[in-house]
């Protein structure tokens, strides 16, 4: 009986725990770290699968540009993480712009919206883009007259929201009841966290443990459970902080928000290079090594830069775990878009 206790304890497996969780697939504490089912929705806008059509249609055509020539989806490219792939954006007739162009992905579970956190909802954001006249420069009014005169968008808008007219703020419903759609929630990550030990790797486990150790990458105190956001803001140590991007201090300012910038999601991070607001990490250890050196430093660092001792099998590993953050999407189909 002793020889067999002392053989049980000899070939059981060490558990992981990193408090308050445990590191075994399927266990209750991991629980948190799954994303909820139900997206911020606005009681107004009310998913339908009419208004989902409707959004995808104009989120997919460039006639609502001002040149004709770009649509949302030209910037938030489903083949590249609805995003563009670049460093910064282009904008109306191929102009660069300031920033990155944020992925879509799981935008619906945001409590603000951009970069800067300028637009408080889907609804709002989807009119930005389309009237700056650095992005598609398009004419609200304008718009509105040719949806109205074009048979195939009058009876979508019809079977979309009966009892309103179209306008600026149906087409803007429209589009983000659409975005609303594009989630990221059936990654490996997630797989794991309901109970199946083979769906991450034993690096992208040990990525995970330093990703909540706050002795090693405390990721965690950014990017919260489940959609590895905190909704807040922060100066992160890049060279744009000093260069003249105000972040959110142009919308709120406080000085602890100069340079700061929208905490992103890591949810399918895989699919959405190059990394941070200006675009400068081209890789996730590019990303990794940045942190690892605490940023830039200067006075209006966030508390939260601090130098990391990492290996660089450690980050290896940090890298491994947030590839494990990727949904296998079904393929798109792109709409059918109306003629005139």
């Amino acid at each position: 009986m002793l020889c067999l206790t002392a053989l049980s304890i000899n070939t059981a497996q060490a558990v992981d725990v990193v408090e308050p969780y445990t590191l075994v697939a399927g266990h209750e504490s991991l629980r948190v770290w799954l994303l909820s089912d139900l997206p911020i929705q606005p009681e107004a806008n009310a998913s339908t699968a009419a208004r989902i059509s409707l959004g995808k249609q104009l989120f997919f055509d460039p006639r609502l540009s001002g040149d004709k020539n770009m649509a949302c989806a030209s910037c938030h490219n489903p083949l590249l993480g609805w995003a563009d792939g670049l460093a910064t954006g282009k904008g109306f007739q191929s102009q660069t712009l300031p920033r990155a162009t944020p992925t879509i992905i799981n935008t619906s579970y945001n409590f603000l919206q951009m970069w800067d956190g300028r637009k408080p909802d889907l609804e709002e954001q989807a009119l930005g883009p389309l009237t700056s006249a650095n992005e598609m420069r398009a004419d609200l009014d304008t718009i509105v007259i040719w949806l109205k005169q074009n048979n195939g968008y009058k009876k979508a808008f019809a079977e979309a929201y009966p009892d309103e007219a179209i306008s600026a703020i149906t087409l803007a419903k429209a589009i983000a009841t659409y975005e609303r759609t594009i989630i990221s929630n059936n990654s490996a990550f997630d797989r794991w966290i309901k109970g199946d030990p083979q769906a991450m790797t034993a690096q992208q486990i040990k990525g995970f443990k330093l990703f909540l150790d706050p002795n090693k990458g405390n990721c965690v105190v950014c990017h919260q459970p489940g959609n590895f956001v905190d909704d807040g803001f922060h100066n992160i140590g890049l060279e744009s902080s000093t260069n003249g991007d105000l972040g959110r201090f142009a919308q709120k300012a406080v000085k602890s928000m100069r340079g700061s910038f929208k905490t992103p999601t890591l949810r399918d991070i895989e699919l959405t290079a190059p990394y941070f607001h200006n675009g400068s990490a081209k890789t996730l250890l590019d990303v990794i090594n940045h942190y690892a050196k605490g940023g830039i430093h200067h006075d209006n660092l966030s508390p939260n830069m601090k130098a990391l001792t990492l290996t660089q099998s450690e980050k290896q590993s940090l890298v491994e775990f947030m590839k494990a953050l990727t949904t296998p999407h079904e393929p798109l189909t792109l709409p059918t878009l109306p003629l005139n």
